[in-house]
């Protein structure tokens, strides 16, 4: 689908907008996350414990007991040892970035980038009370307990631009959170390179109402949000047919990549409350 919008709010600048409104984002998470949790259990699991998975490079953070000295002696940097439990209780997460996220058609609805950080970081809190550990796309060290949201939240603008990471653990968890309004073969190759690591996953398509419905009447002009590229519809009420048709084959494919890769996919509207977004799909990730 082309990624256009109408001309009717600014963009903002995703990671500047951030970096301004850090403090209530990672309260309103905490609240949605608090709100979720009265209705389920928690998720926290004994595991294998000891079976080992991998060496990885020590990161700032990590504490000085779990480095292994025998093989950061093979070699000038140290290294931590990770076990398969600790793969398998690692949940990844994704939140699209970009001007394409920072829309939204009315002042009294928030930016589609704001709602898809909401979800994730009160999925990260969810994961941090269930004693799991969470990791961005992108950046090299896993995020553990009630304390670390804050930390994950600042660490939002450094997050893979794709969804892309080879040090995202075999048998972990993947969240993608976004509009996806791209061609679907990104996304198509995004989740193969996922689930060929046998990576279990689910897509989370945020969309703003008015991209659903296409409300707007007479004679518009659609600016894309990135670029030079426009288009005047003189009479926007005979194509919104069209419209609707595509964006549902376009949704379809989504939801078709992601049941040929054993994933999930859920759409949700800012319109919307994110409890219930959040709830569904902290059920999906609860264990069998």
């Amino acid at each position: 689908m082309a990624d256009t919008r109408p001309a009717v709010s600014v963009a903002v600048p995703w990671a500047e907008a951030l970096g301004a409104t850090l403090p209530p984002l990672v309260v309103q998470a905490e609240r949605v996350a608090a709100t979720v949790m009265q209705g389920v259990h928690g998720r926290r699991r004994p595991g294998q414990g000891d079976a080992f998975w991998q060496f990885r490079p020590y990161v700032a953070g990590d504490a000085a007991a779990r480095v292994d000295w025998r093989q950061s002696a093979k070699s000038d940097r140290l290294f931590v040892r990770e076990t398969e439990w600790e793969a398998a209780q690692t949940v990844a997460l994704w939140c699209q970035g970009g001007p394409g996220m920072a829309w939204r058609s009315s002042r009294d609805l928030p930016e589609k980038r704001f709602r898809a950080e909401l979800l994730v970081l009160a999925l990260a809190a969810l994961m941090f009370r269930g004693g799991e550990r969470v990791r961005l796309f992108g950046l090299p060290r896993a995020f553990t307990g009630r304390g670390a949201l804050a930390a994950l939240a600042e660490a939002l603008p450094r997050q893979a631009l794709a969804p892309e990471d080879d040090r995202v653990p075999r048998h972990a968890r993947a969240v993608l959170v976004g509009d996806f309004l791209a061609p679907l073969q990104e996304t198509r190759n995004a989740v193969a390179a996922l689930a060929s690591r046998s990576v279990r996953g689910h897509l989370v398509q945020v969309l703003d109402p008015a991209e659903e419905t296409l409300p707007f009447s007479g004679r518009i002009r659609f600016e894309a949000v990135a670029g030079a590229e426009h288009a005047l519809v003189p009479r926007v009420e005979g194509v919104r047919a069209l419209y609707e048709e595509r964006l549902a084959r376009h949704r379809e494919g989504l939801a078709a990549i992601a049941a040929g890769a054993g994933w999930s996919f859920a759409t949700h509207r800012t319109d919307q409350p994110p409890e219930a977004a959040l709830l569904a799909l902290h059920r999906r990730l609860a264990p069998a």
